[in-house]
């Protein structure tokens, strides 16, 4: 599914990734977990051609990354961007046709998910009228409706109550069970 081989990123004599190696098979979640400055955003990048590596080599369902791969990976960056003013069925519907779904599928399945997501109810309001948790929810839906073979998530859980945590770690196990490479980046917790 992914394969990094010696890959090595440095910034103005920093190095960010140092000689990384790693193969991530299919039907696993895999954590990236390290304190800020650790590399683990700027490895995200380099896996989806945002940046590209000064050293080795990235591969993606075997080859080198191209656009075309790109609607067969769902990726939650950290940074999100939504459109606060649309309603969140027209967000979503939105983004996935971008994936490549018809506007008719994406709003079906925006349904369920949302549904699925205890959203339901929701689909017509701004995205704005939405906490951060709910929010939290629709970037997730965003980045799996198309059902990608491969799913990165930058730290997935922020602004999600422990109930909704849980909610989104079921989810994200029914989709490893069903053979889809999950990649979760996150910062350790540390006990109080």
């Amino acid at each position: 599914m992914l394969s990094i081989e010696n890959v090595t990123k440095r910034y103005e004599g920093h190095t960010a990734v140092d000689d990384l190696s790693l193969t991530i098979e299919p039907g696993v979640v895999y954590g990236l977990l390290g304190p800020n400055g650790a590399g683990k955003t700027t490895t995200i990048r380099m896996i989806m051609g945002i940046i590209e590596p000064d050293e080795g080599k990235i591969e993606i369902f075997g080859e080198p990354f191209s656009e075309s791969m790109k609607e067969r990976i769902g990726y939650l960056p950290e940074e999100r961007g939504m459109y606060r003013k649309m309603k969140v069925i027209d967000h979503i519907v939105f983004l996935a046709e971008i994936k490549g779904m018809t506007a008719k599928a994406a709003a079906g399945r925006a349904k369920q998910w949302l549904e699925r997501v205890d959203l339901a109810g929701w689909e017509d309001k701004p995205v704005e009228a939405l906490s951060k948790g709910m929010q939290q929810k629709i970037q997730f839906i965003s980045t799996v409706i198309h059902e990608p073979q491969m799913v990165i998530l930058d730290e997935p859980f922020t602004g999600l109550d422990p109930i909704n945590t849980q909610l989104l770690k079921d989810v994200i196990i029914e989709m490893k069970d069903e053979g889809l490479s999950l990649i979760h980046i996150s910062e350790p917790t540390r006990p109080y």
